[in-house]
């Protein structure tokens, strides 16, 4: 009973989190940069059938719009940003062809993320136990409760996973893999020599990339600092 009532508070908690309103910006088709608030996860139906889609507002009195991956290059939504991609190859995303990925890694050789790759359906927030959400270089503050949660880049269903490709654009993406996954990262942590021998030793792996991406981000600043 305790465990359903945790839950039950997490999912609600986690329900408003895919919900809220955050500062960013777009850029459009034209390269056109509005700022103002954005929706990255509203749910529902979008302007194009199988497109993904964000709602914005100039601010807080504004009524929203939509905006389809069709209309948009690129957008930021609180600390995560994102761009428009096809699916690779003849895979679909949740039956999107045409959709938002997530940067996670933005350096020469990008690693990007979306759920829902395949042919799998459904859309909006599905919540698993026992899979932590991450923080940094991922979907924000982490919750804890041992409760997990799908956001975006193409639904999926709930028993989809996170996907995780590797590309200098996301013309060229190919899957990062359990088999590629050493390799890959080396490459593009290849700045920080420590990260490297640590993904080299198997410290990291493609299940925890997440906590690998946000060692990174901070060796990375505190390297920077004078």
């Amino acid at each position: 009973m305790r465990y359903l009532l945790t839950l039950s508070i997490s999912i609600i908690a986690l329900s408003a989190y895919a919900q809220k309103w955050q500062p960013g910006h777009f850029t459009d088709v034209k390269g056109i940069v509005e700022t103002g608030l954005i929706r990255a996860y509203p749910g529902g139906s979008g302007p194009i059938k199988n497109e993904g889609f964000i709602e914005y507002k100039e601010n807080e009195k504004a009524n929203p719009i939509k905006l389809s991956t069709s209309d948009l290059q690129s957008f930021v939504a609180g600390k995560d940003s994102f761009v428009v991609a096809h699916a690779p190859g003849n895979e679909t995303w949740a039956k999107k062809d045409f959709d938002f990925v997530r940067v996670v890694v933005d350096e020469p050789l990008k690693i990007y993320a979306t759920r829902g790759a395949g042919s799998g359906g459904g859309s909006g927030i599905h919540v698993s136990p026992g899979v932590g959400l991450s923080t940094g270089g991922g979907y924000g503050t982490s919750y804890g409760g041992g409760v997990g949660i799908s956001f975006g880049g193409g639904g999926g269903s709930k028993s989809s996973k996170m996907s995780y490709y590797y590309g200098s654009s996301t013309a060229n993406m190919q899957h990062l893999t359990n088999e590629n996954f050493i390799d890959i990262m080396s490459e593009v942590m290849g700045d920080e020599p420590d990260i490297v021998l640590r993904i080299r030793s198997n410290d990291f792996r493609l299940n925890n990339i997440e906590k690998l991406v946000e060692y990174f981000n901070k060796t990375k600043a505190a390297n920077k600092q004078p």
